[in-house]
């Protein structure tokens, strides 16, 4: 009889989640690196993604962890909605995985369309749909389904006031799009200014079916920081990924000896 799969996945926010510190978390928690991250690059189809992406030991003041370092073509194409469900089609990603990418980009579609008054099969990505946030996604899918965690816990999400600089011109934070993706999402006000939440971090949490709330119970078997490319002020910057197992599956529990 095949065992229930008793991981879970806790992510701790305090000064918010993007893109490419969903890739850097999930890479950490999956032990998956160097070689094995390039193959699940490559694995996207898309040319222009092979060799971008490599998760770095960094510290921010004091504190060490990892960062993801992604260098793209500075030419960026715009991609319809309909044009980037085609290339997830036409990936060698896992179903699995495939179905996230798939789910977090109709959310995204979804928010744009009702930002613009458009429908849905109209909607064209600039921003989201440049090559940096199919790698994001694609690879979080990825890797996300190497992990398969039985729950994904994560912490209410930070907000603040502030103007994001976008392709549109100045916006006020959070975002329009992201206001519509936070429907039902628990959030907090933090004393500072701009950019806590992204879009595409939005799109993967409800991708990846995330329950909000506190710690969970659960005995720890890997703890990274994860930082992003931007710090804010009066806030502990990064973010906390978390991997374990139900403590409730066993009756004893021993710390490991050093």
């Amino acid at each position: 009889m095949q065992k229930k799969n008793k991981t879970l996945l806790s992510v701790r926010t305090p000064s918010g989640l993007s893109g490419d510190m969903f890739v850097a978390g999930l890479a950490r928690m999956a032990e998956i690196d160097g070689p094995s991250l390039e193959a699940l690059v490559r694995d996207i189809r898309l040319p222009q993604l092979e060799g971008a992406i490599t998760i770095q030991a960094m510290k921010l003041g004091p504190l060490a962890g990892w960062r993801a370092i992604v260098t793209l073509p500075e030419a960026h194409t715009d991609r319809s909605y309909s044009e980037i469900r085609k290339c997830i089609a036409q990936s060698a990603l896992h179903p699995m995985a495939k179905g996230y990418a798939e789910a977090a980009f109709a959310y995204l579609a979804e928010a744009e369309a009702a930002v613009h008054d458009l429908a849905v099969s109209e909607v064209v990505f600039h921003e989201v749909g440049a090559l940096d946030s199919i790698l994001d996604i694609c690879l979080s899918a990825a890797l996300f389904e190497r992990l398969r965690p039985a729950r994904f816990i994560c912490s209410p999400l930070p907000l603040c006031d502030g103007v994001i600089e976008c392709r549109h011109g100045p916006l006020s934070a959070p975002a329009p799009a992201v206001l519509k993706l936070l429907k039902g999402i628990p959030v907090y006000g933090v004393d500072s200014s701009g950019e806590t939440v992204t879009p595409t971090a939005l799109a993967l949490l409800k991708a990846f079916e995330v329950v909000f709330g506190l710690w969970p119970e659960m005995v720890l078997s890997k703890v990274e920081h994860v930082f992003g490319s931007r710090t804010l002020a009066n806030l502990p910057n990064g973010a906390i990924f978390a991997l374990g197992s139900d403590h409730r599956a066993s009756n004893a529990i021993r710390p490991k000896k050093r």
